[in-house]
């Protein structure tokens, strides 16, 4: 029983001021029906993956997106719409890219591969050397310069199947991608190939940003399909001498000027402290970024709309934010928080978007202060009626992260995470990837936690 009446405490402290616990609720169902009924994201979603597949920060997709998000948010008619210059990294594909395993003992086998992002190409004869399998840069450590020299580094860490939290998987295994190739190059490799990280075993290779310091050396680098990676384990188990062969036509240009995209609805009590949600605009060429991250902008400018359409007035500022270049250098959210930094700007809040538009399941809440965490954690049972039951502690995102050094409190939404991998820097992200009634959920989820949040005190905040 005391478990029950402190339950209940907790969730008394936070009705609406001038509402009433069942106000409150209401207008948390006006929100999700709102979201439901027209679909408004879904379609915003269908626009921009149709227009604007593969917009890699740089490229004319990413320029054609901006206008894209920044026409939407103007027809809803906010108080300010405006575009952030944001210097961009230009990284370009080229040529599809070719993989293949040489054994002697088995053949010439064609596996599916992808450059990485900022890798260089192998040159118009592609690349063929001898393979040497690892499971992590640690490895090529212990094995040192004699046994990795002139030889293409095989990555094969699978990610973990029996971590229920995909996130976390991707975390243990994505160090052989973003560094392993820059690692192999201190060596003496002359190329990497790394496993896909997804947990499915299929034919689509998924790419992502492989990281080089400026001084280090560059060597090309691709991703292969975890059956690829599976075929030449085998085959290196029973073959030691195989060689594989890939060519890659990228390269790295010199930087562009992209943008943020920003809308705002101006505070009535509060216009001072910034409540900011945000996802990111580009992705990755070789698919249409419906999930990553497209998900995450389009619900970003349905909490907006959603706003208008209720005639909801917030007491804070109420921004949505499209970030630019995510994918490659995060110079987007970099900018975002240097330029809040130098006009003074107080935010207190910051919500980001970006692991699919999946069934919502919570929310990770990164409050430090134990008042306001406690008044997060008591929001739990308005998002009960739509299964979203999971509030935890610690959230945040790549985009918001720069934000934390003004103290503003960083929240993820955390949809299912079982699907997300599936698709994630991959041809499959695609907008028929995307089940309408869970995007909408998402965005509603998120409209309805701003809107709850912004009847919060953040004074303490913002001393």
């Amino acid at each position: 029983m005391k478990t029950v009446i402190l339950a209940l405490l907790s969730f008394s402290l936070f009705v609406m001021p001038g509402l009433s616990q069942p106000d409150t609720g209401a207008m948390v169902n006006r929100i999700f029906k709102e979201a439901l009924t027209h679909q408004v994201a879904f379609e915003n979603l269908r626009g921009l993956t149709g227009k604007c597949p593969g917009r890699i920060s740089g490229t004319p997709a990413a320029a054609a997106a901006v206008e894209y998000t920044r026409q939407l948010l103007e027809a809803l008619n906010p108080d300010t719409v405006w575009l952030q210059v944001v210097e961009v990294p230009h990284w370009i594909r080229g040529r599809q890219e070719k993989g293949m395993i040489l054994s002697a003992k088995f053949g010439q086998m064609k596996v599916p591969v992808t450059a990485l992002g900022t890798t260089p190409g192998t040159g118009p004869e592609g690349i063929s050397a001898p393979v040497i399998e690892v499971s992590s840069p640690d490895e090529i450590r212990e094995l040192g310069k004699t046994k990795i020299e002139g030889k293409i580094v095989f990555f094969n860490r699978p990610m973990d199947p029996e971590l229920f939290n995909t996130f976390a998987a991707y975390g243990r295994a994505a160090g052989q991608r973003t560094r392993g190739p820059a690692i192999a190059a201190r060596y003496g490799a002359v190329a990497a190939v790394v496993r896909s990280l997804t947990t499915r075993l299929d034919d689509i290779p998924h790419t992502g940003v492989s990281h080089f310091d400026e001084m280090e050396k560059k060597i090309p680098a691709v991703a292969v399909s975890t059956l690829g990676a599976e075929k030449l384990h085998r085959i290196l188990r029973n073959d030691p001498d195989t060689r594989f062969y890939m060519f890659t036509g990228c390269r790295n240009a010199a930087p562009v000027k992209s943008f943020n995209v920003v809308g705002e609805i101006r505070g009535t009590t509060f216009p001072e402290q910034i409540i900011t949600v945000g996802g990111h605009l580009d992705a990755w060429d070789t698919g249409e970024g419906a999930h990553d991250d497209g998900a995450g902008c389009v619900q970003a400018i349905e909490m907006i709309r959603i706003f208008r359409k209720l005639g909801i007035r917030p007491k804070h500022t109420i921004r949505a934010v499209m970030f630019m270049d995510e994918e490659i250098a995060q110079s987007g959210g970099k900018v975002y928080a240097a330029e809040a930094l130098r006009k003074g700007e107080k935010h207190v809040l910051a919500m980001e978007s970006d692991r699919g538009g999946f069934l919502p399941r919570g929310f990770g809440i990164g409050a430090s202060d134990p008042e306001l965490f406690s008044q997060f954690m008591s929001l739990k049972p308005y998002f009960s009626p739509w299964g979203i039951n999971e509030f935890a502690r610690g959230g945040g995102g790549t985009d918001i992260g720069p934000l934390r050094q003004q103290g503003t409190i960083l929240i993820s939404l955390v949809p299912d995470p079982q699907r997300y991998f599936d698709v994630h820097h991959s041809a499959a992200d695609v907008f028929e990837a995307v089940n309408p009634r869970e995007l909408e959920l998402g965005a509603a989820a998120i409209t309805s936690l701003i809107w709850l949040a912004d009847q919060m005190d953040f004074s303490g905040q913002t001393k």
